[in-house]
């Protein structure tokens, strides 16, 4: 287990509605993380290491807790035996990430002794996580474990934009269906894969030109500036980027009749839910669409993995048409029905956990 010393400080953080938050410093090997175990009562914590380069601690903390959350909900509603954590390190992968800093964070992250495990998210890749392995057994998602998990997020964003194009126009067959992609990192490309497949008619942005410029050639599609993705005339608005890219700004210019991505934390505020439903714009809640990754990275060491992940992958348009179906006949956020059942799910864990426990 790792030591905290004079230049390697682990520090807990108060907050009563999580288990835990620490940080981490390592500032020999420029390290400063946050971990944020939110809730395990179903399990062990998963959830991504997101490497990225904050403006403040304050930012990052806040973030780190809004994806941690979002984990515990993500997890419990894919029907996995995890709970839900989140890290974040603070710093630009491009020009910050080291081999040192990577040891120091799976120091830390063996600190913690199987409370949180993790895998990986923007600013992390596979290869990171097969060095963390190294000084943690904590890391997962890695090249020896069967691959990178971002295919399956994928292929589960991609059913669920069919779940939601039956559901809102009746029909889930995307040929000559516009889809307008926000965001082209591993997720959005491969997203943007599926559904040029299938015969979608993309319409793609990325604040990196080269990853715009990629997936246009090799999807016919058109480039849209990233600022104004969510404007364009579309079937379809699949925000795949960071999260918050839906607000009370942006919603009232989306020209889409369902917004359907991978992006964590999509919404702003809760109440961002219902400015899309006012509008008559159906949502797929990103902790439904999106669990495909986490899906793959609990699979990890299974028998017969491959099979697993796809048996789960393909509950995932199953579980939006049901929250669809609620949703409208409540007249209710899809948003706020998805959260129901998830901690639903959680307290009735605890309930039989109690139970068993007497």
């Amino acid at each position: 287990m790792a030591e905290a010393n004079s230049m390697n400080l682990y520090k807990d953080i108060s907050d009563k509605s999580f288990e835990r938050i620490v940080r981490c410093d390592d500032p020999v090997a420029g390290l400063t993380a946050i971990i944020a175990i939110h809730d395990t009562t179903l399990g062990p914590a998963l959830g991504g290491t997101r490497f990225y380069p904050y403006t403040s601690f304050e930012e990052a903390l806040a973030d780190v807790k809004r994806l941690a959350e979002a984990m515990t909900y993500k997890n419990a509603i894919a029907g996995l035996p995890f709970g839900g954590g989140k890290a974040v390190i603070i710093g630009d992968p491009r020009t910050d990430k080291t081999l040192e800093l990577l040891k120091a964070y799976g120091g830390f992250l063996d600190y913690l002794e199987g409370r949180y495990f993790t895998a990986e998210d923007v600013g992390t890749g596979i290869e990171d996580m097969a060095f963390i392995r190294q000084y943690s057994r904590y890391a997962r998602g890695f090249p020896q474990a069967d691959g990178a998990p971002h295919p399956a997020t994928a292929k589960g964003v991609f059913l669920g934009i069919k779940a939601a194009l039956k559901h809102c126009l009746g029909s889930d067959d995307l040929s000559n269906r516009t889809v307008a992609i926000q965001g082209l990192g591993h997720v959005g490309m491969k997203t943007a894969e599926y559904l040029h497949a299938e015969g979608a008619h993309l319409k793609v942005a990325d604040i990196d030109a080269g990853r715009a410029t990629e997936a246009a050639l090799r999807f016919d599609g058109e480039i849209i500036g990233s600022e104004h993705i969510h404007e364009v005339a579309a079937d379809v608005f699949s925000p795949c980027a960071m999260g918050g890219s839906l607000n009370e700004t942006t919603i009232p210019q989306i020209a889409a009749p369902v917004v359907a991505g991978s992006a964590n934390n999509q919404l702003s505020t809760l109440a961002d839910g219902r400015r899309l439903m006012d509008r008559n714009i159906l949502y797929a809640p990103d902790f439904v669409i999106n669990a495909g990754g986490v899906i793959d990275v609990a699979m990890e060491g299974l028998r017969e993995k491959e099979d697993a992940i796809q048996r789960k992958v393909r509950e995932i348009p199953n579980t939006l048409s049901r929250i669809f179906k609620q949703a409208q006949a409540e007249r209710r956020p899809t948003q706020e029905i998805a959260l129901e059942i998830a901690k639903r799910i959680i307290v009735k864990a605890r309930q039989d956990g109690h139970r068993e426990a007497g």
